[in-house]
This record gives structure tokens, C-alpha cells and sequence, in this order.
């Protein structure tokens, strides 16, 4: 026994030692669980604006040059915003004949969708004859009116760029037919604002109107715009974007001629032809393919202007500045992004969206492989 105690003894203070050493394992574990006491809660909310700081401060330095995209503003504010931009705009020639054009497009447009909707079914009596759709109404009579009167508003528009849009057209063909690059160089200045060449992404980052023709032998010739004053402004960020799809051009040069063709057929019809020769389907026909046309084309360009902006930012004003910066000091975050959101929330949106597209396209997939066999069982009973 005496041999045997030393051993029980040592097994016995490891036992001690290993329950000791647990339980402080155990209270370290609690007492990282443990909430913030009261006292620490001032103290808490300050680390927490400290760490909003400076994840502010890291999206603020997240380009080499500090470029910080402009705030998202509350909606009230955008539209105080909107309204002031909209009647310094008013106030030029240019926008004053912009705004009476557009409201007489919407004006006379709304009038021929009511009259079409049969709204004012007094309108319908021919000599106490009650009948919509007789050809001396007064209501056929304000179609054929308004028809008229669009049209010669859509002339404006359709003829009145003609010349721009066949120049456009004249420049792409001498590119595609002819493999004329000052051609293309040529188009890419009048379309500055939203179509790059290849390689002008590696166009010197200060590169820009004011200073190109004092930088001549220091850049890719080829990569610039003709004139060389249209080449477009140094970006903001200091990353220029990349090159446009080059099918993105002829989508919308085509389309642009393709409205004034359908415009000259569209006034064929309605000069051409009176009311009762004309034939009931060509003016509704053609309005519509030619304002989709436009409209197509006037889309692609926005949507590729804003990607654009998305890489090379777009200017600060005084007041975006003086907002970054009552925001930093408030510590309220911004993501430095042209929509001022967060990149992980856009992104688990579009992974929804496409699982949810993939989902819809499976069932119907799954419907139809069913079909044939249930025919195959109708037919086989």
C-alpha cells in the first residue's frame, strides 16, 4: 500500500488540476458570453461609431486617388433637387422648346388614348345616330386631328435629326466596309459619353479635353476619339472603363435610322391618303414601330452611359462633398458605388432572382416533358 499511495496521490491532484483547469476553461467561455453590463453600454455604443468610422474612412480610401461616389439623398431631397436642376434647364432656349415640345406629346397623346378608349361617348352621334365607329363622328373626326398632329410632332424629332443620325450611319459603314478606323474614332467622339475604344482603358488617367493636345506622342493614337478635343473627361475614380461592345454601336445607329425610315412611311400614309382612303391599321402600325425604335435605342444608350459612369464616378458638387462629410463625422455609411448599396445585398438579389427564373424555367420544362406522356396514356386508354 505505502508503494501504491505516491501514484493515487498523483493521480488524484491530476484529476484536481484537470477539474480546475476545465472549470476555468468553463468561465473564460461564459464569461466571453456574458452581455455588456450597464455601466459599459456608453462605452459600447462609442466603439461601435469608432468601427462605423472607420469602415467609413476604408470606403472612403477604397480608390488611390480617395474618389467617393456622391451620397444617396432622401427622396424628398431628390426631388427639391430634381425641380432646381429641371428650371435652370427650363430657363435655356434649348430647354424651354424641349419642355413645350414634350408637353404637347403628351398632351395631344393622352387625348387620341381616351378618344381611342371611347371616354367621351358623347362624341359618337351622328345626326342622332348613335355610332362610334362611323367614319364622320366627331370622335373619328378628333382621332384623324390628333393622329395628325402627333405625326407632325414625331417629324420634328424623325427629320429633324436625320442628318446627325445618317452621318452616324455614314461613319459606321465606313468602318465595317471599308475598315476606316478614324471612321469609327470619329463616331466615338460624337458618342463620348457612353462608347469606349479599344485600348482607352490604358489611356493615362489625368488624359482629358483641356489637356490632350499637350500630351500628343504620350498615348495611343488609335485609342482617342476624333477630334481629339472629344475625348471624354478624366475619370473621377482614376480607372477609365473598358471597351464597348462594338454590336452596341450598331444596335443603336440602326435603330436610330430605323425610326426615321418608319417616320417617312408613317407620314406617307398620312399625307398621302385621306381619312377614308387611308387604310385603319397603318397609323396605329407604324406610331408604334417607330416609337419603339426610338425608345429602344435611347434605352441602350442610358444603360450604357450609366455603366459607364458605374467605373469612372461621376463629378462632386459642393454639396455631396459637404454630405460625405457631416456623415463620416456622424459615422452613417455610404457604399462607394454609383446606387450607394451594398454590393452583397445587390448580389444575393440577383442570385434570388436567377434561382428564381431557374425554378420557373424547370417547371415548365417539367410540364411539358409531362404532356406527351399523359397524351400517350389518353391515347393507349
Amino acid at each position: 500500500m505505502p508503494s501504491d499511495s505516491p501514484r493515487i496521490s498523483k493521480e488524484g491532484d491530476a484529476e484536481r488540476m484537470t477539474t480546475v483547469s476545465t472549470a476555468t476553461e468553463h468561465n473564460e467561455s461564459l464569461s466571453k458570453r456574458v452581455p455588456i453590463p450597464p455601466n459599459q453600454a456608453q462605452e459600447g455604443v462609442g466603439a461601435a461609431l469608432a468601427s462605423n468610422a472607420a469602415a467609413l474612412d476604408v470606403q472612403m480610401h477604397e480608390y488611390a486617388n480617395g474618389y467617393h461616389f456622391p451620397p444617396k439623398y432622401p427622396i424628398k431631397e431628390q426631388i427639391r433637387m430634381g425641380l432646381v436642376s429641371f428650371w435652370e434647364f427650363y430657363n435655356t432656349g434649348f430647354g424651354f422648346f424641349l419642355t413645350i415640345y414634350s408637353l404637347n406629346v403628351i398632351a395631344w397623346g393622352g387625348m387620341l388614348f381616351l378618344l381611342l378608349c371611347n371616354a367621351a361617348p358623347e362624341m359618337c352621334y351622328v345626326n342622332g345616330t348613335y355610332d362610334c365607329n362611323h367614319i364622320d363622328s366627331p370622335r373619328r373626326i378628333w382621332i384623324e386631328t390628333d393622329s395628325q398632329i402627333l405625326n407632325g410632332l414625331f417629324c420634328v424629332t424623325g427629320f429633324g435629326l436625320a442628318p446627325w443620325r445618317f452621318r452616324d450611319w455614314y461613319y459606321l459603314l465606313q468602318y465595317r466596309l471599308r475598315h476606316d478606323h478614324d471612321a469609327l474614332r470619329r463616331l466615338a467622339g460624337v458618342h463620348r459619353g457612353w462608347f469606349r475604344l479599344a485600348g482607352s482603358d490604358q489611356l493615362p488617367v489625368n488624359l482629358g479635353p483641356k489637356n490632350i493636345e499637350e500630351a500628343v506622342g504620350s498615348y495611343n493614337v488609335d485609342s482617342v476619339p476624333l477630334p481629339l478635343e472629344t475625348i471624354s473627361d478624366a475619370p473621377p475614380t482614376g480607372i477609365r472603363a473598358p471597351q464597348t461592345k462594338m454590336w452596341k454601336m450598331d444596335f443603336i445607329v440602326y435603330f436610330n435610322v430605323a425610326n426615321t425610315f418608319l417616320q417617312c412611311v408613317l407620314s406617307g400614309f398620312m399625307w398621302a391618303l385621306n381619312r377614308y382612303d387611308r387604310p385603319s391599321w397603318s397609323t396605329g402600325l407604324f406610331v408604334c414601330l417607330a416609337c419603339i425604335a426610338s425608345a429602344i435605342a435611347g434605352i441602350m444608350m442610358g444603360i450604357e452611359g450609366k455603366h459607364v459612369k458605374a467605373i469612372e464616378g461621376v463629378p462632386l458638387n459642393k454639396g455631396d462633398l459637404e454630405r460625405l462629410a457631416r456623415d463620416k463625422e456622424l459615422g452613417i455609411p455610404h457604399y462607394n458605388n454609383i446606387k450607394d448599396k451594398d454590393p452583397e445585398e445587390i448580389k444575393e438579389k440577383e442570385r434570388k432572382k436567377r434561382e428564381k427564373k431557374e425554378k420557373k424555367w424547370f417547371r415548365k420544362s417539367e410540364k411539358s416533358s409531362l404532356e406527351p406522356d399523359t397524351e400517350r396514356q389518353a391515347f393507349c386508354d
